[in-house]
């Protein structure tokens, strides 16, 4: 019997460990790599996944001001700085490594969008925005 549970733990360490998805929390740079998004549990429901920006490669306008949220469609928060802006809400798990149902924020355009993320097997974030039909498509890679 203990020949048998031996043989059975040796042949398990042999064929290698389960591949588990890559979990989507975490320090990601953007496409355009100019911005740094921290992906975590969300501060009212650890059980869904939200992002701010942490780091901008320009931190500052033409001015010296650090950069505001000038293109949002409302005009009471357009003097919110970049820098620890909110833009990835209550996306909650799908499956492995997929992440839906929340929404996204594009700072650049002021627009929001439904939100999809998916960890690929090459360890990059796909993230999708959705309006209607219409989705923007970015491939974000792990940062430092």
């Amino acid at each position: 019997m203990r020949r048998l549970i031996l043989a059975a733990l040796l042949a398990g360490l042999a064929s290698g460990p389960v591949a588990a998805a890559e979990p989507a929390e975490g320090l990601w740079l953007v496409q355009d790599k100019d911005a740094k998004v921290r992906v975590g549990p969300c501060r009212d429901n650890a059980e869904r996944l939200c992002g701010e920006i942490v780091w901008l490669q320009t931190p500052r306008d033409e001015h010296g001001a650090p950069k505001h949220d000038e293109h949002n469609k409302d005009p009471a928060l357009r003097g919110r700085p970049i820098l620890g802006l909110a833009i990835i809400r209550d996306v909650h798990a799908a499956g492995p490594g997929r992440w839906e149902g929340g929404k996204i924020y594009d700072p650049r355009s002021g627009k929001t969008y439904a939100s999809k993320l998916q960890v690929e097997p090459d360890g990059t974030l796909r993230v999708d925005g959705c309006v209607l039909s219409f989705c923007k498509r970015q491939t974000w890679t792990r940062a430092q």
